[in-house]
């Protein structure tokens, strides 16, 4: 079992039956000692606090292992609104949300996501700014973005009220 494995079976009990989810473990290099990046969400958000309780935990179950021969750095956090949305569940807890998706082609698409299916993502994007001689299909201004040809999707933060 890899070091990454080993960590991520002792995180699980933490995770409340699937209250929280992992959206990522990395073991970056670094030169003064194993770093463990890990990033947490739930459906709701998670607060520093729980990110805190979950970290302490595992921490302790990670020394009482001996998991590790030397100093590591343990850092549990939620993922920040500039990170890009990966899992399924990411998706659906930013529903009504504005999205800029970039595809596997290198278009970029940016509009409010409306809906999460199984293996797909639905944006309504905004009317054209010209008029169109043509006017625009509906059809169009909502694509079904399958999530394999998703490069990178990121939720737009907007101060307007």
């Amino acid at each position: 079992m890899t070091l990454q494995e080993q960590i991520e079976v002792l995180l699980e009990p933490h995770l409340e039956e699937g209250r929280y989810f992992l959206v990522s473990l990395s073991l970056p290099a670094s030169k003064i000692n194993q770093k463990v990046k890990i990033l947490l969400d739930s459906d709701e958000g998670i607060t520093i606090e729980e990110c805190a309780r979950i970290s302490r935990r595992l921490a302790a179950e990670l020394e009482e292992k001996e998991i590790f021969q030397e100093a590591y750095t343990l850092e549990v956090s939620s993922p920040g609104l500039d990170q890009p949305l990966y899992l399924p569940r990411q998706f659906k807890k930013n529903v009504g949300r504005e999205l800029k998706v970039i595809l596997s082609t290198g278009e970029t698409l940016v509009g409010k996501l409306e809906e999460v299916k199984e293996d797909s993502i639905v944006l309504q994007l905004p009317p054209p700014k010209k008029k169109a001689k043509v006017p625009a299909d509906e059809i169009n201004l909502r694509p079904e973005i399958e999530r394999k040809n998703i490069a990178k999707a990121v939720v737009q933060v907007s101060f307007k009220e």
